[in-house]
């Protein structure tokens, strides 16, 4: 009765052309109101997540400023100059102390923090690590090498952000697999570093921390994803870095900033305690790595990192340790290279460094065999483009919802967004004027059915 009553008071307010204009007006207005309301709520998480970094720097500093007061005969300048390797072995010998070390290293990285923005947390825990690596009975493969970590890796008691607002506030209960056996191995994880918004962009900037820049060249940018870790390596505020690798993400901030970087093979080192905001991918596998300046450093970390207690932390990593005896081997190997891929043209530079790299290793004894890669579209286009969007970009869509779009990621989320029937009739209509951007475009749409998927993944575990 009640329900009926109320529709013969309304009934004939529908008729109403002022009525229903003014529903129609209220009703804009509650979503424009609604929405800028969201973007408050948005801004305010950043702005919160800004002034817990500011903060965190700040304690940053004063350790650092501390240490520099009670101990000044420190020699933060030769510190600063030893090669990770150099440094392992005075930290061992004892002839340098984890703590003049690990408070040069803060020093450096706030000078550098200053200049390019690279450093979005300082890990408190280093000055408990600290402690905990001058009791250890054996001194391990890193012992006193102050280390940086990815925005995205987990370190207990800090946020793992990934660029989003929606990962903000939430504080990780424990480490990731790789920081624990860092820690295991001596190092002493010590700042978190910038990334690109979703991690999925060459550049290094997010609406939370804003722009890093190229310590090399200011109106240049580092790289990324992984490009708070090149910037932060570059300019001497770290030694080693932890970052990962999808699409180049460590690989590309290595070379824009004269770094050496290593994207192992797929499940060599653990990903638990890792957050992405693309997630069950398995065409394109990303993999965690190494930063450093030179590759006798790579080498260093790699040794650490695989070890039985990696192995028993996650036990899908499959327990192969280091080969010691294949990388110090003087014996000559058979390396293929090629200058072009018939697919992204290089620049003169690149092809240069090729020509460098192949006339030093025929120098060196080793057989250099040019070649070209096979069916480079193909895998290109519809095993790597197809591979990470397979679900047709819908999570990395997804993860934007409660967000505000970076500028630089704009056209790229544009076109992650279209719908599938919308992007397959463009592609159809570039075709024959921009036959590549086409065909990413219909990659872009994703695999369609579990069948496809599948078909996907015997195509890249066994190429034919």
């Amino acid at each position: 009765m009640t329900l009926e009553r109320l529709w013969q008071v309304l009934d004939p307010l529908w008729a109403d052309p002022r009525v229903l204009s003014a529903l129609f007006c209220g009703s804009a207005m509650a979503v424009v109101l609604l929405k800028r309301l969201g973007h408050r709520r948005i801004q305010q998480k950043m702005e919160e997540a800004r002034r817990a970094r500011d903060l965190a720097l700040e304690r940053m500093e004063k350790a650092a400023r501390r240490f520099k007061q009670e101990n000044p005969g420190t020699q933060t300048a030769h510190i600063l100059s030893l090669t990770m390797v150099e440094l392992a072995e005075k930290l061992k010998e004892g002839s340098l102390s984890p703590e003049s070390v690990l408070y040069s290293y803060m020093g450096k990285a706030l000078e550098v923090n200053r200049e390019v923005n690279c450093v979005i947390d300082f890990i408190h825990g280093c000055e408990d690590q600290l402690q905990k690596v001058k009791q250890q009975k054996e001194k391990g493969l890193l012992y006193g090498i102050p280390v940086s970590i990815k925005d995205h890796i987990d370190c207990k008691g800090h946020v793992s952000s990934a660029g989003l607002v929606k990962f903000l506030g939430q504080v990780k209960e424990e480490d990731s697999v790789i920081v624990q056996v860092l820690k295991s191995q001596g190092a002493i994880p010590f700042v978190k570093t910038n990334i690109p918004q979703t991690m999925i962009n060459y550049d290094c900037s997010n609406l939370i921390f804003g722009q890093t820049l190229n310590p090399l060249n200011h109106q240049k940018t580092p790289g990324g994803s992984s490009g708070g870790e090149g910037a932060l390596i570059a300019g001497g505020g770290s030694l080693l870095g932890i970052g990962s690798d999808v699409a180049g993400s460590i690989r590309l901030p290595s070379s824009f900033c004269g770094l050496c970087g290593l994207k192992p093979t797929g499940f060599r080192i653990s990903k638990l305690g890792v957050i992405s905001p693309i997630t069950g991918m398995n065409s394109v596998i990303g993999m965690l790595g190494p930063i450093a300046r030179d590759v006798d450093s790579l080498a260093l970390c790699m040794k650490a990192l695989l070890c039985e207690e990696m192995f028993r932390l996650d036990p899908t990593v499959p327990p192969i340790p280091f080969d010691e005896e294949v990388y110090t081997s003087s014996k000559p190997l058979r390396i293929g290279y090629y200058e072009e891929d018939g697919y992204f043209q290089p620049s003169p530079s690149m092809k240069r460094a090729v020509q460098q790299t192949r006339k030093l290793l025929q120098e060196a004894g080793h057989t250099i065999v040019p070649f070209a890669p096979p069916k480079i579209d193909y895998v290109v286009d519809e095993l790597f483009t197809r591979g990470i969007f397979s679900d047709g970009a819908a999570h990395l869509v997804d993860s934007f919802k409660g967000d505000i779009v970076d500028p630089n990621l704009k056209s790229q989320f544009n076109t992650y967004k279209l719908p599938a029937l919308v992007k397959r009739i463009l592609a159809i209509i570039l075709k024959p004027i921009y036959p590549r951007i086409a065909r990413d475009l219909s990659a872009l749409c994703g695999v369609g059915s579990a069948k496809n998927l599948w078909d996907q993944h015997t195509a890249v575990g066994l190429p034919h």
